[in-house]
């Protein structure tokens, strides 16, 4: 199964409100993996930087993302001597497991809502978060509320706290659900809504 995925890694995309640092992963087999990958970064010459660390946010360091066949990301976040300096990663595939529930090749879409289930910005505080299955496949998802730095022209932005949202959740082929925002994700958005840059992602896994 390992050898049905491969990567590229995006640092910035010139593209204007495209996440940074990420990881493409394309998945050329039918089924549905949930791999566990290694890093190393690289500098521009391609040499190993041995202090920084990479981690991920949707979690294929660790089997949490589901790449269904086509392609998909994961984001990476680099912390140690040197983390400026990275230019690309070199991946290792650990272990891929096949899922069996497959997942279709689009994204889940997020809408924050109010009290009142009224769809406002993922700015504001919100009080849940709507999704919405376009694909004919049901599929299991979590919620990703991600915070962003604010780093000086040249150098990628970088995913500097995480908050799930809700749990292990399941949408219906071309359904939605709702998650309700509670404990330590409603702090979150309590903190960080009308400031910084935010985004709310959800990722298939499992």
């Amino acid at each position: 199964m390992s050898q049905a995925l491969s990567f590229r890694y995006v640092g910035d995309s010139g593209v204007d409100e495209t996440m940074n640092q990420q990881l493409v992963i394309k998945n050329d087999a039918p089924d549905s993996l949930a791999p566990v990958l290694s890093f190393k970064a690289l500098d521009k010459n391609d040499h190993v930087l041995p202090h920084v660390k990479v981690s991920t946010v949707y979690g294929s360091d660790r089997g949490n993302l589901v790449v269904p066949y086509g392609t998909s990301i994961d984001i990476l976040r680099f912390s140690g001597q040197r983390e400026h300096d990275v230019a690309d990663v070199r991946v290792t595939v650990q272990v891929a497991t096949k899922v069996q529930i497959p997942a279709g090749p689009h994204d889940v879409a997020t809408q924050a809502l109010d009290s009142h289930g009224r769809e406002i910005e993922k700015f504001e505080r919100f009080s849940a978060v709507g999704l919405t299955n376009e694909d004919g496949f049901p599929v299991f998802v979590r919620i990703a509320y991600i915070l962003w730095d604010q780093p000086s022209k040249g150098v990628t932005q970088q995913a500097v706290e995480v908050t799930p949202i809700g749990g292990l959740t399941f949408v219906p082929a071309h359904g939605t659900a709702v998650v309700k925002v509670s404990g330590k994700a409603a702090a979150a958005v309590a903190r960080n809504s009308y400031g910084p840059a935010v985004s709310i992602k959800a990722y298939k896994s499992k």
